[in-house]
């Protein structure tokens, strides 16, 4: 019959500090990767949103004649998703606007409702 033995103490400070070394370098590795993903994310979400309102843009022009929207509030019948009047937001912070030629911009501030 075989006989186990047993170590009782645990581990030591050396085996515990080289556990602590390699989740750190792993977690170097890991965590730009997840930031990056992120953003590229958030971009997409803005990059479609910018596309589906200058889609509406062009619905509002095709129903009024040719006559331009000034502001994004004009466009609350054609954007259900979105409560204009509080101005639609990317997910980076920015809100979108219309230029002078009707073209959806990115803004810091919210556009007034003009």
């Amino acid at each position: 019959m075989k006989r186990y033995v047993t170590n009782d103490q645990g581990f030591t400070l050396i085996e515990m500090m080289i556990v602590l070394a390699i989740i750190s370098v792993l977690l170097l590795i890991i965590v730009p990767n997840i930031t990056k993903n992120s953003n590229v994310a958030n971009d997409k979400s803005c990059e479609a949103t910018i596309k589906m309102v200058q889609g509406q843009v062009g619905v509002y022009i095709s129903e009024h004649n040719g006559q331009k929207p000034t502001s994004i509030s004009q466009l609350r019948d054609y954007i259900e998703d979105y409560d204009v009047n509080e101005g639609i937001k990317c997910p980076d912070g920015t809100y979108l606007g219309l230029n002078d030629d009707g073209k959806v911009i990115q803004t810091r501030t919210k556009p007034s409702n003009g």
